[in-house]
């Protein structure tokens, strides 16, 4: 009672209701009153927790407090758009942790005497344990009474380990490859498909900066050549846009523009500096043995269309051709002469951007139940389509789908939706889903995720640690990548791939979730 009265006599509340009920929490605990932003859900948490926000560079977990007070949910009670427009997010600090409280609707701000400030005990309401309240505002002269909230024990009931340091976080952004498979790598090339008018083609993982959405809006190059789509902002920068579709001469009546809001940019370095390359999507990552990397044919290398190719990808017993261009040659005939109307400041400025550009980490990004997930790209051997048929293991964690063979190798696969507990109708996977193969050591494991968003690069300082919601949580998803621009705001929980390896010491963790 005496933290909750000033010296004067009086304090001033924030009064909110949530579930029909009347609460108040002193106003010098609360950082900001806002309306609720889009919320990333993240998996392993309490019941209460609606997701993550982010706000002033920090991510906070907001809690729902019509869950933690065990009243009717907004869906239940039936909530019209007056009250759905009402909530508001109250940000209070934990352990120096904001954390956002979901509430219905905020009645105002107001001081109250101390004559009116008294025991919770003296307005009993057993629909809220007496336990998370610091009192009451007693009903009197035309006002309405209000319960106060404690948010402390409201918290800790909800996160044990909120705000108690994010040590041990593991940094894998130049992790070497497995000792064990490292001679196996050097006869192997990494590759991302993608694909182009529904064909197929490859570049170098080691070529590819990241890929991400095509933005809605580009801006036009006056009398540049078809290819030359455009040019987008990328953090603050430039890049030019080239559509392989028209690079390439593949079905000109379906122009690159018609998948524009859908699909993908993949960023390559060249020494001209960063170009963005428009495709449809990015399929798979794969590692094929330079054995099975044919040369073009001796006929088609004299032709100049063949120039930007490296070789010839042959998989699944010849059955399946990809090429495999060169990010370098790609461009010689085409950006080169037709960029010039942009002018050379472009490209100077785009190499600055390459030689100054702040350090940054690479991941490989799925999606998962809608949340989008990293890992890092030297953890990532390869991405594949899910197998038809899986070898049931027995006595193996529920987690554990079974066992398929790779290049003659046994490989687990790990269902990521039952390992994280996320519901498994919600946004299958069907066609789009994916294997994401990861390795450490002798350890190797095969992730099956609803589908790809591509490669990823993440500046350092858009890279915190995520709060810590439980202990599971904290052991599998430790960071938490925000980018935010004009085009986009995303956020992307960051995996940690060595313990996503540990199968004994996951079905331990998860035991108690």
């Amino acid at each position: 009672m005496a933290a909750i009265i000033r010296r004067d006599g009086v304090r001033s509340f924030v009064f909110f209701s949530v579930g029909g009920v009347e609460l108040a929490l002193p106003l010098d605990g609360v950082l900001e009153i806002l309306r609720p932003p889009a919320l990333v859900p993240i998996p392993l948490g309490p019941p209460s927790l609606e997701g993550l926000a982010r706000r002033r560079g920090a991510v906070l977990p907001v809690i729902g407090l019509r869950r933690v007070l065990g009243l009717a949910s907004a869906e239940e009670s039936g909530p019209d758009d007056g009250e759905t427009m009402a909530a508001r997010l109250l940000i209070v600090r934990h352990n120096g942790q904001p954390v956002g409280l979901l509430v219905d609707r905020v009645s105002g701000l107001s001081t109250v005497d101390e004559d009116r400030i008294a025991d919770s005990g003296t307005v009993p309401d057993p629909s809220i344990d007496a336990d998370l309240l610091a009192g009451a505002i007693l009903a009197g002269d035309g006002r309405d009474g209000a319960l106060i909230l404690d948010p402390v024990p409201l918290i800790e009931r909800q996160f044990t380990d909120l705000g108690r340091g994010a040590a041990g976080i593991a940094d894998f952004s130049a992790s070497p490859q497995p000792k064990t498979v490292a001679a196996m790598h050097q006869d192997e090339e990494q590759l991302v498909v993608l694909t182009v008018a529904e064909q197929e083609f490859s570049l170098p993982v080691a070529a590819v900066r990241e890929v991400v959405p095509v933005p809605e809006m580009v801006t036009r190059v006056p009398r540049a050549r078809t290819h030359l789509l455009g040019m987008m902002t990328l953090r603050d920068a430039l890049l030019p846009l080239v559509g392989l579709r028209e690079l390439f001469g593949l079905d000109a009546a379906l122009d690159s523009t018609a998948v524009r809001g859908r699909g993908k940019v993949a960023v390559l370095r060249t020494a001209e500096g960063l170009v963005g390359v428009v495709v449809e999507d990015v399929r798979e990552i794969l590692r094929v043995p330079r054995e099975r990397i044919d040369p073009v044919p001796p006929l088609m290398a004299r032709e100049a269309e063949f120039e930007d190719m490296d070789g010839i990808a042959r998989l699944d017993g010849g059955a399946r051709l990809i090429p495999v261009l060169s990010a370098e040659r790609l461009f010689r005939h085409g950006v080169g002469e037709g960029a010039g109307s942009g002018g050379d400041g472009m490209r100077e400025g785009e190499t600055a951007v390459v030689t100054e550009a702040e350090r940054a980490e690479t991941f490989v990004v799925f999606r998962l139940a809608g949340t989008e997930y990293g890992l890092p790209v030297a953890a990532v051997q390869e991405v594949l389509r899910q197998p038809d048929a899986v070898t049931p293991l027995p006595n193996a964690p529920d987690f554990v789908s079974g066992v398929t063979t790779l290049r003659g190798a046994v490989l687990p696969l790990v269902a990521l939706r039952r390992l994280l507990r996320l519901p498994e109708g919600r946004g299958g996977a069907g066609e789009q889903g994916r294997v994401v193969v990861i390795a450490a050591g002798a350890a190797r494991a095969g992730l099956l995720v609803d589908g790809m968003a591509g490669i990823v690069r993440i500046p350092d300082g858009a890279i915190g640690p995520a709060p810590v919601v439980s202990q599971a949580q904290h052991r599998l998803i430790r960071r938490i990548g925000a980018l935010e621009s004009a085009e986009e705001r995303r956020m992307i929980l960051l995996m940690d791939p060595a313990e996503l390896l540990d199968m004994d010491q996951l079905a331990d963790l998860l035991a108690t979730v």
